[in-house]
């Protein structure tokens, strides 16, 4: 959809000097808008700024008897930010078209017309939806002058400007899933193809051919190859940008695996005693109760993914080319073309494929929080083979799981599998005995106190929740609390961790799901998200434990996050703890792990997260 915002023609005047002032330059003349009529059009240092000019025939006139008397209106000043603006275009000829009010003076009293061919200048923009802020929709603002220099002059010096605009884009690698969602993300990039051809971006496009196809493409980019792109962008749903994301992380991203409790560890057996780290070895202080397991050196990486192989003969010479992390230049970018698309919406309010666009090409910049998810054993009886995995999103084992599992038999079904397989899932009813381990932090503490007395806390605690809910907004309080990284030199992210308040709590029972949700996950089946307050870069996943109950309280659970304003945790069996890392352990029969709606079976997992570990093409959504 666009808004033609208009046409404009200059008039007798063609002033193409530049007033400077110190620093400040400023540019003016008169031209015609399309669908407006005459306008004084003026550059300064922030953006275009025009006006309407008074018409000559204003004064009222007679004809046919008939007294024509002119509205009297309030002459008003449209502005538009360069920050707004993506691409300026010059075009020869045309015709103007002009208000309606000025075409019928025209045919009333003779004047003359300015429908005669000229030449143009499109200004390219957006505006905000009415109704939904979050939703861009394209603006075209087409000028017009006689004077072809007059075009010429007025494009170049907008796209000086733009040209100073900071983190726009100019070279982006494109991944496009063609049977991603309803099988439609080629033509979901054609639609927006055009939007990044205006703004002059180049774009590497590759469609992909299999599984893997793009995660493979990542993990073989060197270092050096990869410097040349400002992002990347997935063209597809929120499982094509885990692989995407995964394929950027596997090899570039060297930090420690994720804390756990001392028992977690001594189950793992000699097999892992190898891997086991004590920092307090190297510092003061002694922590009985947690270890860092150490990442394996570049000799032993093949760990995760190694069946989709990778080029490992580039990588290592590309070994000598530092590719720090974060990286606050290189960010990522998703056109939603999925099923459900959660991540967009989360970081852009919309889901819309326009509206995405935009916040690429225009630069846009929103830090993510990613969960660094490490299984241990797949299975009770495997050797400990640590695998590394990350998530954006969401990691969900039991319900979730079972969920995306049997989603796959029916992809025929396009995104309406879901709904059919949540309902087979949720009739068997399926739980699953299990230990988690959490990290304690200070807003949950209230948790570690006696039943009775959590019981009247929660009480009182449901009665001001929805109240005191801070929910991530663009510019949000919480995510830009403290700065992430003091530098872009500095060494790699680091999880929350507070040595001397650590505190290891754990819930051992039959789980219906857990669930760990690294942002709000909101979508069209839960408007607003698992959890609601859940921020994109404040350093924590919030842990939702569901444990076994009826049928008819699990439905009322799930109608809940169905619901908006609705209150899914608000249940005695359910469990949310807010925690920066967390441990799994099955002690039954397992399901499998849903990682950002791809699977992952894991009988022995930890996981922690990475604050702002990388940047997206997003703003987040407005209020």
């Amino acid at each position: 959809m666009e808004i033609n915002g208009g046409v404009c023609n200059s008039g007798d005047k063609s002033q193409r000097e530049a007033e400077v002032e110190g620093e400040a330059s400023s540019l003016s003349s008169n031209v015609l808008l399309n669908h407006t009529g005459e306008v004084t059009l003026t550059l300064n240092s922030d953006g275009l700024s025009w006006e309407a000019l008074d018409s000559s025939d204003n004064c009222g006139s007679t004809c046919l008897g008939i007294e024509f008397v002119p509205k009297i209106t309030t002459k008003t000043t449209t502005e538009l930010q360069f920050s707004d603006i993506y691409a300026v275009e010059l075009i020869h000829g045309g015709m103007i078209q002009e208000s309606i009010s000025t075409s019928a003076r025209e045919c009333f009293f003779g004047t003359d017309s300015h429908d005669s061919e000229m030449n143009h200048f499109i200004v390219h923009s957006f505006q905000k939806s009415m109704s939904q802020p979050c939703l861009w929709v394209l603006a075209v603002y087409t000028f017009g002058h006689k004077d072809l220099q007059t075009c010429q002059m007025w494009m170049n010096k907008i796209n000086d400007s733009l040209n100073k605009e900071f983190g726009r884009p100019k070279n982006l690698l494109v991944f496009v899933h063609p049977m991603s969602g309803k099988a439609n993300g080629l033509r979901t990039w054609e639609t927006v193809a055009p939007i990044f051809s205006r703004a002059k971006i180049n774009t590497k496009v590759i469609v992909t051919q299999r599984a893997g196809h793009a995660f493979d493409v990542m993990t073989s980019t060197t270092n050096e190859e990869l410097n040349s792109y400002d992002g990347a962008v997935a063209v597809g749903g929120d499982g094509f940008f885990n692989e995407i994301l995964n394929g950027y992380l596997r090899s570039r991203h060297k930090a420690p695996f994720p804390p756990a409790p001392s028992d977690f560890l001594d189950a793992l057996g000699n097999d892992g005693s190898s891997l086991v780290h004590d920092p307090a070895g190297a510092g003061s202080g002694t922590h009985n109760e947690e270890s860092y397991p150490l990442l394996p050196s570049l000799a032993h990486n093949e760990l995760g993914f190694s069946h989709l192989g990778t080029n490992n003969s580039s990588r290592s010479i590309d070994q000598e080319i530092e590719y720090p992390l974060p990286n606050q230049r290189f960010r990522f970018g998703i056109i939603p073309a999925g099923s459900t698309d959660a991540i967009v919406i989360c970081t852009t309010g919309a889901r819309d494929p326009i509206t995405s666009a935009l916040h690429i090409v225009l630069g846009k910049r929103v830090c993510l929080d990613v969960a660094q998810v490490v299984r241990w054993k797949t299975t009770s009886s495997s050797k400990v083979e640590p695998c590394v995995r990350y998530a954006a999103s969401f990691a969900g084992y039991g319900f979730y799981g079972d969920v995306i599992a049997e989603s796959e038999k029916y992809r025929w079904m396009g995104p309406k599998r879901y709904d059919y397989a949540g309902t087979k899932v949720f009739l068997k009813h399926r739980s699953y005995e299990a230990e988690v381990a959490y990290l304690e932090v200070e807003s949950d503490k209230n948790n570690s106190i006696p039943d009775a007395s959590r019981m009247f806390d929660k009480v009182r605690s449901l009665k001001r929740k929805k109240s005191e809910r801070i929910i991530c907004r663009v510019n949000c309080n919480v995510c830009n609390t403290k700065p992430v990284y003091s530098s872009a030199r500095s060494s790699p992210a680091k999880p929350y961790m507070r040595p001397q308040e650590t505190r290891w709590l754990k819930s051992k029972g039959q789980f219906l799901s857990v669930g760990a949700a690294i942002m709000s996950n909101r979508n069209e089946r839960a408007p607003d998200g698992l959890v609601a307050d859940a921020h994109l870069s404040d350093g924590f996943l919030h842990l939702l434990l569901i444990k076994d109950c009826p049928h008819a309280l699990y439905l009322w659970h799930l109608t809940q996050l169905a619901r908006k304003g609705g209150n899914p945790l608000n249940f005695d069996f359910v469990e949310h703890h807010k925690t920066p890392a967390f441990t799994f352990t099955s002690l039954g029969k397992e399901s499998v792990w849903n990682l950002d709606g791809e699977l992952f079976e894991a009988h022995k997992l930890s996981a922690q997260v990475f604050r702002g570990l990388v940047c997206l093409f997003a703003s987040g959504p407005e209020v």
